[in-house]
């Protein structure tokens, strides 16, 4: 018999696929079962109630998606109210998503939903810091570490810190996350895109400029959950392109200790479960008792790698 459990810091999952944030609805629990997933992870809230952008929302290519939601959000009041109570039968892990203007929003949210029910919160750092002209916390180092130190500071619920693609080198906000105190980290979010109608010669975002996730994204992402992996000590969750449970096992042989699946939940909804039973199968056939002996398995291979990254 597989051992799928794995293990986030404190917080043990029965395996280790979970959603990413913004990607299931309390309708999908009349698709799957909620409960056979490692964790759940929550849609994005924010201090106030948000609509969201202007449409159009989304446009769609072959092995991607650019959104630009805007993170809508019914507050802190609707999730610890009605969103936990809805979720929290299922058994799983349930963690919380945060997006907040400032440093003292991100805390004071945190403390809100610090209820019973919530095993984790996860940061999203992509956000825009308004204190600094709009450029996202995940792309500052000393403002990512400022967020999770005050979060740290606000509640007892571990801490994830959901790092952004969109910086030089992510290893640096990695270690700057680690060194104030995250639980985990969670890499990583939608590259900055934009698609244009060239019939119409306008932006096919009411917003322009939208993150592009999907299939596409899935050897970039892997690429910096590899370089994060080789750069801090804590757990990490790879996130980005991750469609079945061959590109789960990808990215736990690259570091990760579990996995988010995103786009895929919503042309696949039973994508995650299907995947818990791959990882469960690929174990089996390599004889492999337990799925957190992946984690960081080409590590043989670390020393080429590095050397290769150095000529390039």
């Amino acid at each position: 018999m597989v051992d799928l459990s794995v293990s986030i810091g404190s917080l043990r999952l029965a395996n280790p696929v979970m959603p990413a944030s913004g990607t299931i609805a309390e309708a999908m629990a009349s698709m799957i079962d909620m409960g056979r997933l490692g964790a759940i992870v929550l849609k994005t809230i924010t201090p106030d109630i948000r609509q969201g952008t202007k449409p159009p929302r989304v446009a769609e290519f072959a092995d991607g998606t650019v959104f630009a939601i805007g993170i809508p959000s019914k507050g802190p009041r609707y999730f610890v109210e009605t969103t936990v109570p809805f979720y929290r039968p299922f058994g799983a892990p349930l963690v919380a998503s945060v997006s907040a203007d400032t440093v003292e929003d991100f805390a004071a949210l945190a403390a809100t939903i610090s209820v019973p029910g919530v095993a984790a919160i996860e940061a999203n750092v992509s956000c825009p810091n308004l204190r600094a002209h709009g450029k996202a916390f995940g792309m500052d180092p000393v403002a990512t570490a400022a967020v999770v130190r005050a979060m740290k500071a606000a509640t007892s619920v571990p801490v994830w810190a959901k790092l952004t693609p969109n910086v030089g080198d992510v290893t640096v906000v990695a270690r700057a996350a680690e060194d104030a105190g995250a639980d985990a980290l969670v890499m990583g979010n939608a590259l900055l895109a934009m698609a244009i109608d060239a019939e119409q010669r306008r932006p096919r975002l009411g917003n322009v400029i939208g993150g592009y996730t999907g299939a596409a994204v899935k050897p970039v992402l892997l690429r910096m959950v590899h370089q994060c992996a080789a750069a801090v000590s804590i757990p990490i969750i790879g996130c980005g392109g991750i469609t079945c449970g061959e590109d789960a096992v990808e990215y736990m042989l690259a570091g990760a200790t579990a996995v988010q699946m995103g786009t895929v939940n919503f042309v696949h909804p039973s994508a995650m479960p299907d995947a818990v039973s791959w990882i469960e199968d690929y174990c089996r056939r390599h004889r492999i008792a337990a799925v957190r002996r992946l984690t960081g398995a080409m590590a043989a291979t670390r020393d080429v790698v590095r050397e290769t990254e150095a000529v390039l």
